[in-house]
């Protein structure tokens, strides 16, 4: 009786820990997609002001604003592709890590411009843009070439697979409509030409000549020989 209580003890105990490790877990995953909501909210607001300041400002303090909604826009859409690509191809993890370090400079200069923003001395903010203009050039080419590239590789790897799929395709259709090929009829055998006609003196197989005149097959007696001591030979009489 003692065992069966342990047991049931026992069984109770795990039910209640699993039930507290399932509710931190949904706790997490629910926590986890308020903050993620609630970044992908800030962003969005954050990228509304600066693209309504880069229009209403203007000077520097618009040119500043217009700086770094290039920068966010430009890294944000590089790291989604190489998101979305790296999960069916495995080399661009390396592609990855060189945009980890391009995004530490990408979040320097956007941490210098927002506090540029509020600058009050605009001579100062005049002075300091074509530098920041050219970092800013530079950190979004890198970004474009990475993001550009990534594409152009997936698209290639689609092509190729089209390809190969198509020439599939072409080979099971020819297959499945076979009976619509005209096999080829080969002609009957030609018939023994008729032999020519051989001379009868020429012996078997000996063809006879084509100039040659046909021979009888017995010569005609010609006439005997006489001998001096034979009678000359009387007429019969008519009587």
């Amino acid at each position: 009786m003692e065992a069966v209580i342990a047991v049931v003890a026992l069984l109770f105990v795990l039910m209640i820990a699993l039930g507290a490790y399932a509710t931190v877990k949904a706790v997490g995953a629910a926590k986890r997609g308020v903050d993620r909501g609630i970044t992908q909210a800030r962003r969005t607001v954050e990228e509304h002001t600066l693209r309504a300041k880069s229009l209403v400002q203007p000077g520097s303090a618009g040119e500043v604003a217009r700086l770094r909604l290039s920068l966010r826009t430009s890294m944000r859409a590089t790291q989604d592709a190489l998101d979305a690509g790296v999960a069916e191809d495995e080399s661009l993890k390396e592609s990855l890590g060189l945009f980890a370090r391009l995004s530490a400079h990408g979040h320097e200069l956007d941490a210098e411009l927002r506090r540029l923003e509020t600058e009050p001395d605009r001579a100062t903010l005049a002075e300091r843009l074509p530098g920041l203009r050219e970092r800013t050039e530079r950190i979004t080419q890198a970004a474009d070439s990475l993001r550009w590239a990534a594409r152009d590789r997936a698209r290639r790897f689609a092509d190729d697979d089209l390809d190969s799929l198509s020439a599939q395709i072409d080979v099971e259709a020819g297959a499945l409509r076979h009976w619509t090929r005209t096999e080829p009829v080969s002609p009957p055998p030609p018939w023994p030409e008729t032999p020519a006609a051989t001379d009868a003196s020429a012996g078997p197989g000996r063809p006879a000549s084509a100039g040659e005149p046909a021979r009888p097959a017995i010569d005609p007696a010609g006439p005997r020989p006489t001998y001096p001591w034979q009678k000359k030979a009387r007429p019969e009489s008519t009587t």
